[in-house]
């Protein structure tokens, strides 16, 4: 259970302001006209001028990729709690594709490396360095050498890492090596923000945070060194709760991503208003330097006030101080609450305009922390730089990924990785339907200015996250008549389903286990009729809701008591009749 709320309430974001912003947002260019794409774009919309082409789908989970010189695109896939330990295709984790025909499509795909039967979960974090593909697999960063001949990766890695954390809230591994050998790799937050009872409410953070030590960074290996083992020696900067997108730019500049923290509100009911959780903090485009400090957990980055405010955990009162804060480091660029900015990549290509050399592009896996209010994100932005700096604001490139309903657990895309090719391609990896796009510039002018917003998909509906969709409703037996509890009424139920979508009494709980209630990686499945707390009895799921869940048993999010809002028991009576009735469906 969780929240936000729609981005046209936000004071400093409204959708007619971005509408405004991304058609005006050229280099003195006005927007082109859209090209004529031959090619089936896969259900995505692209900014005017570009096209785009299925490359490759029903991968498993694809995360991060690369493409090597001749063209040879490779991808970590990843497995496990956060994808409700299903079953991956047959085969390694690791991915080799290549488009032998040049139609657009992968006519080769190769898959290599260990399986999750021999124990291996794969991983996000992939990266090219000389001869060498670099991958995450479980808490090692190893490497297979690039193959002579095929496209895939005969001989057996070499441990460059070995000791990484695992476990928590972000136990992905993301990297980046530069031109000179130095691995950058992204150690993400065990916790939400540092509390003893993570994701509690008033719970304080930790004094001093010891997960720093391990977490919350990112950290320095040299990448052509093999036996290295992971120290707190080898931090190379701090503060950054989530870092998984990192790149350089052609200053070799190091730029990452940030995920700002979540449940301000739901949390700090006393501190911050719903909407304030639904839009706060912002998400972080950050440049990286030795030592650097970005304040998590400490301090966020305030979206609306643009500035880094003291966090309710470390003294804060709901976003007016500042504290420590003016000593740590503020973004390069913002972006709105809660998109979840899973890849970054600056464009060094030549295929596309002069005008995005340099920029940024950010694939948005999207949120589920905006609940009962929309929930954003689900598309790849282009944010422009220059100097290392913002050099204006951002426009959504590609959007559409989740298809017709924004939500963690229905959305049939989730925008996860990028790479550029050297034709200057952009792939754009996703991590529900393992699809991968290949994104072509087919707009004939290259010294045009960058290109307006994609257009907005027809089939989305930017809906609060309680909306009904279809119109009869978004139960697992949507247009039959849900079954009622012993000793409760239609009524009841009614109510619960409508507290559970955000309809009524701000309830927040379709934000972790989905508008169907088939959960998410963060909240589980509550149709399936198993039971993780209790023994699926009203009173049981009552107590549950009642109590939270402090440390969860299969899910990577813990859940507030209520989830985290002011529920009455006749409000948590309803919505445990309802999860009753959703867990069985053989009497419906």
């Amino acid at each position: 259970m969780n929240s936000q709320k729609t981005m046209g309430t936000t004071s400093a974001f409204t959708v007619a302001t971005l509408l405004a912003t991304t058609l005006l947002l050229t280099t003195g260019s006005p927007a082109r006209a859209q090209t004529d794409c031959k090619a089936d774009a896969g259900g995505i919309t692209l900014s005017p001028g570009f096209c785009a082409t299925v490359f490759a789908d029903k991968l498993g989970h694809a995360r991060h990729l690369v493409v090597a010189p001749n063209g040879t695109v490779y991808v970590n896939t990843w497995s496990g709690v956060y994808f409700h330990n299903d079953t991956p295709p047959p085969g390694g984790m690791l991915i080799a594709l290549k488009d032998t025909n040049g139609d657009g499509h992968a006519e080769q795909i190769v898959r290599f490396g260990p399986t999750k039967p021999e124990g291996d979960a794969g991983g996000t974090g992939i990266a090219l360095y000389k001869n060498y593909i670099y991958a995450e697999t479980n808490d090692l960063i190893v490497r297979y050498a690039l193959p002579s001949n095929g496209i895939a990766p005969t001989g057996k890695p070499e441990t460059v890492v070995s000791g990484l954390p695992l476990g928590g809230d972000h136990p992905m591994h993301p990297m980046g090596i530069d031109a000179n050998g130095n691995m950058y790799v992204d150690l993400g937050s065990a916790t939400n923000s540092c509390q003893s009872q993570n994701r509690m409410p008033d719970v304080p953070g930790d004094k001093p945070c010891t997960e720093l030590k391990t977490r919350g960074g990112t950290w320095h290996f040299d990448a052509n060194k093999l036996g290295q083992r992971f120290s707190p020696a080898q931090r190379f900067a701090t503060g950054l709760r989530n870092g998984e997108g990192i790149s350089f730019d052609s200053a070799g500049r190091i730029f990452v991503t940030q995920h700002g923290r979540d449940q301000l509100w739901e949390n700090w009911p006393a501190l911050y208003k719903s909407n304030q959780g639904q839009n706060e903090p912002a998400e972080e485009l950050v440049q990286e330097r030795q030592g650097a400090d970005f304040g998590w957990p400490e301090c966020y980055y305030d979206y609306d006030q643009k500035k880094l405010v003291l966090a309710p955990e470390y003294g804060g009162d709901g976003g007016k101080k500042v504290g420590v804060c003016a000593s740590k480091q503020a973004p390069v660029a913002a972006f709105p609450a809660h998109w979840a900015p899973n890849d970054m990549l600056i464009y060094h290509g030549s295929q596309f305009p002069t005008a995005y050399k340099d920029g940024a592009f950010l694939a948005f896996h999207g949120s589920w922390n905006r609940a009962p209010g929309a929930q954003g994100g689900y598309n790849v932005v282009f944010q422009p730089l220059a100097d290392g700096k913002a050099s204006g604001p951002f426009i959504v490139f590609a959007d559409g990924f989740a298809g017709g309903d924004k939500q963690p657990g229905r959305a049939a895309h989730r925008p996860t990785g990028l790479a550029v090719g050297p034709d200057g391609a952009l792939y754009i990896a996703d991590d529900v339907g393992g699809r991968i796009w290949k994104v072509t510039f087919q707009g004939g002018n290259k010294t045009a200015g960058i290109a307006a917003a994609a257009p907005a998909p027809t089939t989305q509906q930017a809906s609060a996250s309680g909306n009904p969709l279809p119109p009869e409703g978004i139960h697992p037996n949507a247009g039959a008549p849900l079954p009622t509890p012993p000793g409760a009424s239609p009524d009841q139920v009614a109510l619960g389903e409508r507290i559970f979508l955000g309809q009524a009494d701000g309830g927040t709980c379709a934000g972790c286990h989905g508008t169907d209630g088939k959960g998410s990686e963060v909240g589980s499945n509550l149709a399936s009729g198993h039971y993780l707390w209790s023994d699926g009895s009203v009173q049981g799921i009552t107590q549950t809701i009642d109590h939270g869940v402090v440390k969860p048993k299969e899910h990577t999010g813990g859940m507030p008591p209520k989830g985290g809002v002011q529920l009455s028991q006749a409000d948590v009576a309803a919505v445990a009749d309802y999860v009753w009735a959703l867990g069985h469906p053989s009497t419906h």
